[in-house]
């Protein structure tokens, strides 16, 4: 079995259009969530969103290429760029079958998918774009990565809801690890802020109605916690095997040492209370990874703002760590983000390694009320100097799907 390393990351988030400025302000306890600016809210409950702001794809995309792309899949091949100039290397010729993308996207094109309904409505069949089929399906943003950078292994996209971005690390980890590849990028990424996604969750009642209070209205953990607000973004990876990343002299920032995959069984949205699906998936990277409970010191939690995600991530962790977890640093970005869906587990798996990186431990914002039943430590105080060794990442999704990721500060 090959040891994984990451060996670039990369990020386009409501905080910042790079890693740079999205971990700056992250870290600041900035928010990256206002009032919606890319459709008229009039008429929805919610108005509120975390957006990206002033990106502009063709700093990275030739225009007429970017106009036959839906947004997320801007994001993706944008943000890979970025990853691969951190990386500081090109996959060569003779190594791109070894050299797989696997992106993690959870709904695909849905505003393309409006855009050309309405157009089918407003005008007939015959005024619907050719590129509307290759440009909305949910793997585009894998397949564009890999025709920009010529990577010839694993193609894959993983559609699993909000660990859809968290399950394609572990897809990834898993080939290198196996020795089907050698290099993989790896993510997620998710643009839905749209009126069709704001009414489909709105009926649901699953989103914060907090209107006038943008900035606080995404409260992980917290008592009076009233439901996601939605973001967008992109967050990907680099992994290597730890043979070919010494191999060409990279620089290693964290090792992947396991992933964890289950079911709830459960119910369509609900996890079951006590948790238990979300302990099966964090008990199943630990194994992986043959690491105790006891050693793991920071968590990246799910932390959604809704009422029965955070109360069950709560009981998840303590049923799996028991009375350490009293002494586990749980950090929540949603508050500052808010939920990127399909990519919201690439960019907290982005950020679960800067914190090893860096030192830091983002805090969570909003924890105004707390609530009883939500009494670990989430980091209320802000963020803090704490050089973690083990940074585990949650992911839990509709259809009861969970994913978990363990990372690892690099030894050689």
């Amino acid at each position: 079995m090959n040891r994984v390393v990451v060996t670039a990351l990369a990020a386009i988030t409501p905080l910042g259009n790079d890693l740079e400025s999205s971990w700056e302000n992250l870290v600041a306890g900035k928010s990256g969530i206002g009032k919606v600016t890319s459709f008229d809210t009039t008429g929805h409950d919610t108005q509120i969103a975390g957006e990206v702001k002033g990106f502009d794809p063709t700093k990275f995309i030739n225009a007429k290429a970017a106009r036959r792309m839906e947004k997320f899949t801007q994001y993706a091949v944008s943000a890979s760029k970025m990853l691969m100039e951190q990386a500081g290397w090109t996959i060569p010729a003779e190594e791109a079958h070894r050299a797989g993308v696997i992106i993690g996207v959870g709904l695909g094109g849905l505003d393309g998918i409006e855009h050309q309904h309405q157009k089918l409505m407003d005008s007939g069949p015959g005024r619907i774009s050719p590129f509307f089929i290759p440009t909305i399906i949910a793997n585009m943003a894998a397949g564009m990565v890999s025709i920009e950078h010529g990577a010839r292994g694993a193609n894959i996209c993983t559609t699993t809801a909000c660990a859809s971005g968290t399950h394609a690390i572990g897809s990834a980890f898993s080939e290198i690890k196996l020795g089907r590849n050698d290099v993989m990028i790896c993510g997620g990424a998710e643009s839905t802020i749209t009126p069709l996604a704001f009414s489909g969750f709105n009926a649901m009642k699953a989103l914060s109605t907090r209107n006038d209070d943008p900035e606080h209205a995404s409260r992980p953990f917290d008592k009076e916690r009233d439901g996601f607000v939605m973001g967008e973004g992109c967050g990907l990876l680099l992994l290597e095997s730890l043979e070919h990343a010494k191999a060409r002299g990279a620089k290693i920032l964290a090792e992947v040492v396991g992933a964890g995959a289950s079911g709830d069984a459960f119910h369509m949205t609900a996890p079951p209370e006590d948790g238990s699906g979300a302990a099966i998936a964090m008990r199943k990277a630990l194994e992986e990874a043959g690491v105790d409970p006891s050693q793991v010191d920071h968590i990246n939690a799910h932390g959604t703002s809704t009422y029965l995600n955070d109360l069950c991530e709560t009981r998840a962790i303590k049923a799996v760590f028991g009375e350490h977890a009293k002494n586990i640093a749980i950090c929540g970005n949603k508050g500052q983000i808010g939920h990127l869906l399909g990519a919201a587990g690439g960019v907290e798996a982005v950020f679960s390694v800067m914190a090893l990186c860096t030192g830091t431990i983002p805090g969570t914002v909003n924890q105004i009320s707390p609530d009883p039943e939500c009494d670990l430590d989430y980091g209320a105080g802000g963020s803090r100097k704490m050089q973690a060794q083990y940074a585990l990442s949650n992911s839990f999704g509709f259809g009861g799907t969970n994913g978990c990721m363990l990372f690892k500060r690099y030894e050689d």
